[in-house]
């Protein structure tokens, strides 16, 4: 079989990734409709995540799932599946696990860049972020090509030391968020929605705190919920919403309200958009990057002001807009940086535990 960029043959495309569901978040959403679009387009592909091994839950993240001794039943899962690409998503175990395979057989792998847990970690444990950047600096040094969703992200990362940078832009399910009937909220106007995880380095409390009129609407999980409902009784937080129920949600509300600075794209606005709900952000990485039109939402320093200008804002164009970005462009563009597995790759000089008998 015949691959690399531009080959019209269907390709064995393996993800492996610790973060699947039933994980809720951006880059389960972003993995699954990619995963989507590449069968839509012809190819095979096989998701590895936590779901197939024993899991331990994260430390305060119990909700995240993360496999325990990935490094003896992956190498199984490779050879089961015989590859044409290998895409490795993130960083943690099964990441970890699946880099060492690969490099111990000299086979290439891309990588791609989700999130900025250098920011994460400090903000939870008051680590340096500079400790953070250099082991995922190692992480992805050895990748034929490290996919970021924006262009600000490439040169954020660029500046931090990381190279074969390479754009990989996401897109937004139109057909699932859409401008439906919403469910009713009894609630005094204008309502102010948040959807996402309710968690420290979503900043949410720059949100809760703000004087504005209207009603202040949570929507999501997450280890700060109880913290910020008793601390915040005038918002209401409806906790995690899912398909259909989550856009008729995103239908009731009259902004939508962004206020993390730590994310690197921020998915919720484009669903949030998609169903004719301009946004208010902070003008940070991945607000810049994707509220380019003042008729969509506001960007501004003070966000009880981007929520004011956002309010006056046209839902029919934040629908157009929305519709300009597409998941199928997004899983072309994952392709094109994909690398191909040489089928006569040598075996490894030195096998890690628990591997096979070689790739071939």
């Amino acid at each position: 079989m015949t691959v690399g960029p531009g080959s019209p043959f269907p390709r064995r495309i393996l993800l492996v990734t610790d973060a699947w569901r039933p994980q809720t978040n951006g880059v389960v959403r972003a993995l699954e409709a990619t995963a989507r679009n590449l069968e839509a387009m012809g190819h095979e592909v096989e998701v590895v995540g936590p779901d197939r091994f024993g899991t331990l839950p994260l430390p305060t993240y119990p909700e995240i799932r993360l496999a325990v001794t990935p490094g003896r039943r992956l190498p199984r899962l490779i050879h089961a599946f015989a590859p044409d690409a290998i895409h490795v998503a993130t960083e943690g175990p099964l990441g970890w696990a699946a880099r060492r395979w690969c490099l111990a057989r000299g086979i290439p792998f891309t990588t791609s860049f989700h999130t900025m847990f250098p920011e994460y970690v400090k903000l939870r444990f008051r680590v340096p972020e500079s400790w953070t950047f250099a082991v995922l600096r190692r992480f992805h040094g050895r990748s034929a090509g490290v996919m970021v969703s924006t262009a600000t992200m490439e040169r954020t990362l660029a500046a931090r030391g990381f190279r074969r940078l390479v754009l990989w832009r996401r897109g937004v399910d139109v057909e699932l968020f859409r401008p439906i009937e919403p469910v009713a909220l009894d609630l005094p106007r204008p309502v102010q929605l948040y959807v996402g995880r309710v968690a420290v380095e979503k900043n949410i409390e720059a949100f809760l705190k703000l004087r504005t009129e209207g009603t202040k609407v949570v929507v999501g999980d997450g280890p700060m919920l109880p913290a910020l409902r008793s601390k915040y009784p005038d918002a209401v937080f409806l906790g995690a919403r899912y398909g259909e129920d989550l856009v008729r949600h995103y239908c009731a509300a009259d902004v939508f309200v962004f206020p993390s600075l730590t994310d690197t794209l921020g998915l919720v606005q484009l669903e949030a958009l998609a169903c004719g709900v301009p946004v208010a952000a902070f003008p940070v990485r991945g607000p810049i990057d994707i509220i380019r039109d003042p008729a969509v939402g506001c960007l501004d320093r003070d966000l009880g002001t981007a929520i004011r200008q956002a309010l006056r804002c046209d839902r029919e164009r934040c629908r157009s807009y929305a519709l300009e970005w597409s998941w199928a462009a997004s899983a072309r563009e994952f392709v094109s940086n994909l690398h191909p597995i040489a089928r006569q790759a040598a075996a490894p000089t030195k096998s890690p535990a628990g591997a096979g008998a070689g790739w071939g």
